[in-house]
């Protein structure tokens, strides 16, 4: 079993899906991204890569709900302790039907759950904005992972911060842009070269990480 290499998915939910008609449903999130998606984590899986998903769990008052700021819109933005906070229309409610991933759970070792302060908008599943770690970090170690590789919703939110803090970590991070969906399609190209800048690297489609992995096993 490659135990070198872990992939995280992330948000695969229905509120990100055009598929699922959700309440923040990113562009290009049709059934066949989904599909796209669930193929290419299945492929790692029988592989021998361990999985990882996510999955943003709210309250119904969340900080970062438009709803709960009397006289807003969602996509405004508001100063939360002396930060930009994007305001959203409610999404990945807990317990409800469009909080669900999406894809087999039966694919993922475990699923890192994030954004369940109802005080405290965060997007990094690696760690919590006040520098409290999550579970994900133990995870990772305890399987003996040291190269990871990231894909999901939103390319410019969680894969973004998530990958980023990974590689402030010390795991080597890799992001499948291909399997990656943006709110904005100009932020989103923004985050990948951010990415790219600060040393994740960024690849078209999960064929060029598959072949990387099978010449890794062969070269064993």
């Amino acid at each position: 079993m490659l135990k070198k290499w872990g992939v995280i998915v992330i948000d695969i939910q229905g509120d990100f899906t055009k598929w699922k008609q959700g309440s923040l449903a990113v562009p290009g999130s049709d059934e066949n991204y989904v599909k796209s998606v669930e193929v290419a984590t299945r492929q790692f899986k029988e592989l021998g890569v361990p999985i990882l998903g996510t999955q943003d769990w709210h309250s119904p008052d969340h900080i970062s709900f438009a709803t709960s700021h009397p006289g807003k819109r969602p996509f405004e933005t508001i100063i939360i302790d002396g930060g930009t906070q994007a305001l959203w229309p409610p999404h990945c409610i807990q317990g409800t039907e469009n909080a669900r991933v999406l894809i087999d759970n039966n694919l993922f070792l475990a699923i890192v759950k994030n954004a369940q302060d109802p005080d405290f908008e965060n997007y990094s599943f690696f760690q919590y904005g006040k520098g409290t770690k999550t579970e994900m970090d133990t995870i990772l170690r305890i399987n003996g992972i040291e190269k990871v590789i990231l894909y999901g919703i939103a390319t410019e939110y969680c894969v973004r911060a998530t990958s980023l803090d990974l590689l402030a970590a010390g795991y080597k991070t890799t992001v499948i842009e291909g399997l990656c969906r943006g709110v904005s399609t100009d932020a989103a190209a923004t985050a990948l070269d951010e990415m790219r800048c600060k040393g994740v690297r960024v690849i078209t489609t999960p064929e060029e990480m598959i072949k990387e992995i099978l010449q890794e096993i062969f070269d064993k």
